[in-house]
């Protein structure tokens, strides 16, 4: 029996055009969810900022524990040197060629001929090959490429190491018979597809994607591109349907957790179109945490890789730090969870003389009216105020904030936590920003947690502006 393997391209797919978009933690969070229902591959976007995309590839290859994680390679020289150095710690890597094979395509967003474009896919995936063993050459637009054309180009991605070739029918336009029929015309065209992995993409313009792609595997396809969201696509969970209830008609299966595959995808699907506030800008979604603790007995090599794993970039200074407060810590708690370590960091590393500091605030919040706050802030002798709403009193000093420093940082986590028990209890907050892909906490205590959250949000927004001003 033939295993099918399920290539997810969720990510991939996001943005303003799909519908829907994700934040950096976002996107981690919805790579541990389909590795959660192990899916074969999690296909991620190209690097486009350097820094930020590719601490984000990193952030999923330590994350993601059974799939396969895909990257695509950019045609230039350095592509993928740039991207194996990220990727190079995941599981299971796999680098990605794409390119249109198509005359139109070919020309407007490659700007290439034929022959350049030959040259391109060997030279590229020969690159790819020399780094990582799993290489997969998408024909984008196959469909409507010109087949001699097409031949010649997956030919020399074969004989340069690719070891997956997948065929687009970018343009949706073919029905189950067509698609098959130009299945077996590059089947028979191309003898040595019989010794690799063919995938297939197929769009939804004519809601026929999930019924090529069964008629894709019939023809000797084994593996197909979905999302775990309604896009233009193949629809994960329709597809993992029917290779589940009919794939022993034509002996295959697909390897996705059908017990979990319902509670999964509607995780996935609030994640992706929870309605964000029209007045905020923050991620307002509800994430998982992993489950992992650090004891008294690990050095500082395990405490400064579980840090990393949580996205940050310590130097050789504030690792010594933190690893000094971790055993404080440690040494009375016996186990200290990801978000001690958070705190943790927040209060060890990259302390620095204060930009911004609180002079006072003013909140309204009531269940009929919407919260506001209005805050006064102080950078060096000047007087700053700022008034905002927000959904509730937080969101409304945040945004306040914002407004009078100009600037808006993806926040990336925010977390409360009670220091002293009573009702005179102190509260304790961390805020984690994300600027220029790297991640800076700021902590604060006060017995009002809305005073805690505006004191943790600048204490995080000082490190943010003394490691700019001082690079």
């Amino acid at each position: 029996m033939r295993n099918i393997r399920i290539s997810d391209v969720t990510m991939k797919q996001s943005g303003k055009s799909a519908g829907f978009t994700l934040s950096f933690r976002e996107k981690i969070e919805l790579a541990k969810l389909l590795d959660r229902l192990e899916v074969s591959v999690i296909e991620l976007h190209p690097i486009e900022n350097l820094k930020i995309d590719s601490l984000l590839i990193k952030s999923i290859a330590s994350a993601v524990k059974n799939s396969v994680v895909a990257v695509p390679v950019s045609l230039d020289e350095d592509g993928a040197e740039k991207v194996w150095n990220a990727l190079k710690e995941a599981k299971k890597p796999r680098l990605q060629v794409s390119v249109p094979t198509s005359p139109v395509q070919m020309e407007y967003l490659s700007h290439k001929k034929p022959e350049a474009m030959l040259s391109a896919i060997k030279n590229t995936v020969s690159a790819c090959k020399a780094l990582c063993g799993d290489v997969e050459f998408v024909a984008g637009d196959a469909t409507r490429s010109d087949l001699s054309f097409l031949e010649a180009a997956v030919k020399t991605a074969i004989e340069a190491g690719a070891s997956t070739v997948t065929f687009c029918d970018t343009a949706g336009v073919m029905l189950p018979e067509e698609f098959t029929a130009f299945l077996e015309e590059i089947f028979a065209a191309v003898p040595e597809l019989k010794d690799i992995s063919v995938g297939v993409s197929c769009s939804d313009a004519l809601s026929m994607a999930d019924s090529c792609a069964v008629s894709a595997v019939r023809s000797g396809a084994s593996e197909i591109k979905a999302t775990a969201v309604a896009t233009d696509n193949v629809r994960l969970g329709k597809i993992a349907k029917i290779l589940n209830a009919k794939g022993s008609t034509f002996d295959v299966s697909a390897s996705v957790r059908m017990a979990e595959i319902n509670r999964v995808l509607a995780q996935i699907d609030r994640l992706c179109h929870t309605e964000k506030s029209k007045n905020s800008p923050f991620d307002d979604s509800v994430r998982e945490e992993g489950e992992w603790v650090l004891t008294e007995h690990d050095d500082i090599s395990a405490v400064l890789k579980a840090a990393e794993r949580l996205g940050y970039e310590l130097s050789e200074e504030d690792g010594i730090k933190v690893f000094e407060a971790f055993k404080q810590i440690a040494v009375l708690k016996k186990k200290v969870g990801s978000k001690e370590l958070d705190a943790i960091v927040a209060s060890s590393a990259l302390q620095v003389p204060p930009t911004y500091k609180l002079e006072s605030y003013v909140i309204n919040a009531s269940n009929i009216l919407t919260s506001s706050a209005h805050l006064r802030i102080s950078k060096g002798e000047h007087h700053l105020e700022g008034i905002c709403i927000g959904d509730g009193p937080i969101d409304a000093a945040f945004l306040a904030i914002e407004q009078i420093i100009g600037l808006h940082y993806e926040l990336d986590d925010f977390q409360i936590q009670s220091v002293t028990e009573g009702r005179e209890a102190m509260g304790q907050t961390v805020v984690k920003l994300l600027s220029g892909g790297k991640l800076y906490s700021g902590r604060g205590t006060s017995t009002d947690i809305v005073g805690a959250s505006i004191l943790a949000y600048l204490n995080a927004l000082n490190k943010i502006v003394y490691e700019e001003e001082n690079v």
